[in-house]
């Protein structure tokens, strides 16, 4: 019995040598088939560290790059450049301002398009503004004048998904406006985007707060209207996704702007980067 049994501790120990010479041999296969599996529960660096060690990979941009375009201000005007972006063949969430004569219209016809609408909702700016003040949002206001005008701005853009701010360095600042905010938004099953016009906001923290689904802002496209300039925030806006994963820009309807996304957008479509709308982001 003895000789029997170290007769199969010799025949486990030479077959665990061979089948360790052949994990070694064959590592660098197995490595890649094993990225599929492994990839989606670790971080973006690994992956990307992952990708430098064996150039033979090739990651799926689905996974480590999407970008998010949210395009500002539709509702001031209903002509060829707002057209332009509803005709742009990738996903883009355009903001509506509530209360102009094309709001309404022009979110109507972003829905037909294909493409995802928001409400670009009025909030008071640290600095004077002037526009939509029968909507917007202002510190030392009630919490009931704060839910009338909210809740009278999704009433006149129902197709709305979600809102951004529009302006509201003051107001995102204010825990009561934006608590406020938060309860409508959860109660009607509202995402928020913070555009983050102040360092000091406290908006993507209080919806998350109380459950509301949110995102941030990474870049804004078109602070700088010239071609050149714009461009160059796409490339940030790239390069952030490449190392977050994802990256949400903002930009607005404005003549160069379409210009830009139009030559550019294709380009990063056909080198794999994944467009989604901003309600696929939102957490």
């Amino acid at each position: 019995m003895t000789d029997n049994i170290v007769r199969y501790k010799k025949i486990i120990w030479v077959l665990s040598v061979t089948i360790a010479i052949l994990i070694m041999s064959n590592y660098s296969a197995l490595r890649k088939l094993d990225l599929t599996i492994r990839a989606p529960q670790d971080t973006i660096e690994e992956i990307e560290e992952f990708a430098v060690q064996d150039s033979a990979l090739i990651i799926d941009k689905e996974e480590v790059s999407s970008i998010v375009l949210v395009i500002d201000d539709f509702g001031y005007r209903n002509d060829a450049i707002s057209d332009g972006f509803l005709n742009l063949p990738f996903p883009i969430t355009c903001a509506v301002l509530p209360g102009h004569k094309q709001s309404s219209l022009v979110a109507t016809k972003a829905v037909s398009a294909g493409k995802e609408v928001i409400i670009h909702m009025p909030m008071q700016s640290s600095t004077a503004s002037l526009g939509e003040d029968e909507f917007k949002l202002k510190v030392g206001m009630t919490s009931q004048e704060i839910e009338w005008r909210l809740n009278e701005a999704l009433k006149e853009i129902p197709e709305a998904l979600g809102i951004n701010n529009h302006q509201g360095s003051k107001a995102t600042a204010d825990g009561k406006v934006m608590a406020v905010v938060a309860s409508v938004l959860k109660n009607k099953d509202k995402f928020f985007l913070d555009s983050r016009t102040s360092s000091k906001t406290v908006g993507e923290s209080t919806m998350r707060s109380v459950g509301v689904l949110t995102a941030r802002r990474h870049v804004f496209l078109d602070n700088d209207l010239s071609v050149e300039k714009i461009s160059n925030q796409v490339d940030e806006l790239v390069r952030i996704s490449e190392k977050k994963g994802m990256a949400i820009g903002i930009g607005h309807v404005k003549g160069n702007t379409l210009k830009v996304l139009q030559k550019k957008i294709p380009l990063l479509v056909e080198q794999g980067f994944n467009f989604k709308f901003l309600s696929q982001v939102v957490d």
